[in-house]
């Protein structure tokens, strides 16, 4: 045990990674000291970033959705936006949350100090209380748990007024005429989809060939199919070459295959990606290894290069996601416990954007069998083909399974649809237990639901679709 004076444990954020570390060390028996800037547990994630975008992509949703109705013979008058009614409920969602987290941190007698910390060594760290003070701690373990910030490009200055980040976009102060986003990955697709909901006329600029780059095509085809007229306008292989911000507008130069033209939008919001938070750390007091993009090396049980320290979460590196952070916090208050056989080693994680229709998949994708050159199998169930998404309207969605074309073993899978997202867990589920499609065709799915797209991507592999004719 640490002496009297040592701090057992010390986590440094906490975001879903680091109060999930801290919980579950806790819950262990040893005692803990939890440090972040905010008054109570929950990181970007709960105050800037996955809870407040989906309480406003939900009233976007139901938006999109009552609009819809019309052509069903439910016709609903167009809803009043109040961004500042809006702004104030999610906020109260916000602290509802935090709240809890920071009760749940005082039942486990957590030590919550508010500050930013820093490495003076290996074994001390220098803390900036919110108060004003400074106070030195000495730890026997540590975990880096800081996640990361938004990244920003050199010839855009973001002035959180006209040029906005992903956390200025989520105030919602108010919804501008125009807005450009700047970046189709899922943070540019949430809340370009949350503006252009609301009113606003949303343009985006991507400097590949289609949204989020490095998914799968069948899944994006799923969101553009039903989302036609979404967007004021798409530049594909477009790069922005210049913002000029002034008299609270913004003009703009757009560089696509050579040539550029110059629009002007009352806002602009730049999304083009995340980097490790790591700067006022100090880590060159401790030296631990690290990529060539800055993120921490870590080892299956989060331990660094640092025998005594360990890293969680966005700051270790792709994928950026809160629920890897989560379970990575959980495996390294494990290690330092010395709970034998507790990894991080997962075969699937899953993936969702949240957007209307949600983009959802998990394991190995069509473009990651390509490079391997595996042989697979893709069977795409068509949710035109579902009864319960026919009474959803919701007749574009598909579920797909990636399997090995050989034993049928689930590989991966993907669905684009209203709760996409739901579906993942069962595909994740069968990829960690080796399943088959088989095993899946033969799961008893409950009638009508979404779930049975799944049971009957399996029966194509098998060679019996149900409600499709058979091959």
């Amino acid at each position: 045990m640490a002496g009297k004076d040592v701090k057992e444990v010390v986590v440094l954020g906490a975001g879903p990674g680091g109060y999930a570390a801290a919980f579950r060390a806790a819950d262990l028996g040893l005692k803990v000291t939890l440090i972040d800037p905010e008054a109570n547990p929950g990181g970007v994630c709960l105050y800037r970033g996955c809870i407040p975008s989906k309480a406003l992509l939900h009233l976007a949703e139901i938006k999109q959705t009552s609009a819809k109705a019309a052509e069903w013979g439910l016709a609903f008058k167009d809803p009043d936006v109040d961004a500042k009614k809006i702004n104030r409920w999610k906020n109260k969602v916000i602290a509802k949350l935090t709240r809890g987290l920071g009760q749940l941190a005082k039942s486990r007698d957590i030590e919550y100090l508010r500050g930013r910390a820093k490495f003076t060594s290996k074994n001390k760290l220098e803390v900036d209380e919110d108060a004003g003070g400074k106070l030195t701690l000495e730890f026997k373990h540590a975990i880096i748990a800081t996640g990361s910030v938004a990244m920003t490009l050199p010839n855009v200055e973001i002035d959180h007024h006209v040029v906005m980040d992903a956390a200025d976009a989520l105030e919602l102060k108010e919804i501008p005429g125009s807005l450009l986003v700047i970046g189709g990955g899922y943070i540019g697709l949430e809340l370009g989809s949350v503006y252009a909901s609301f009113g606003c006329k949303v343009s985006i600029v991507e400097m590949t060939a289609d949204f989020l780059p490095g998914t799968d095509d069948d899944l994006i085809k799923g969101f553009e199919k039903a989302n036609k007229g979404l967007f004021e306008a798409v530049y594909f292989e477009t790069q922005v070459e210049a913002v000029n911000a002034e008299k609270g507008k913004a003009t703009v130069k757009l560089k696509t295959g050579g040539k550029i033209k110059e629009k002007k939008f009352d806002k602009i919001l730049v999304a083009v990606g995340r980097q490790p938070n790591s700067a006022s750390l100090d880590l060159d007091k401790i030296n631990p290894e690290m990529d060539e993009k800055g993120f921490l090396k870590v080892d299956v049980r989060q331990r660094t290069s640092i025998e005594n320290i360990f890293a969680i979460g966005d700051i270790t590196g792709e994928p950026l996601l809160a629920h890897k952070a989560t379970h990575e916090g959980r495996v390294a208050a494990e290690a330092i416990a010395g709970k034998a056989g507790s990894a991080y080693d997962p075969m699937a994680i899953p993936f969702i954007v949240f957007t209307n229709p949600e983009i959802a998949w998990c394991g190995l994708t069509e473009i990651q069998a390509k490079e391997k050159d595996m042989k697979v199998k893709v069977e795409r169930f068509p949710w035109s083909a579902s009864g319960r998404a026919i009474t959803l309207g919701e007749e574009t969605g598909m579920t797909k399974l990636i399997l090995d074309a050989e034993t049928g073993r689930v590989l991966g899978g993907g669905a684009v649809g209203k709760h996409a997202g739901v579906l993942i867990p069962e595909i994740c589920l069968a990829i960690e237990m080796a399943a088959t499609a088989e095993d899946l065709a033969l799961t008893i799915h409950p009638h009508p639901t979404l779930s049975e797209t799944i049971m009957e991507a399996a029966e194509l592999f098998v060679g019996s679709p149900t409600h499709l004719p058979r091959k």
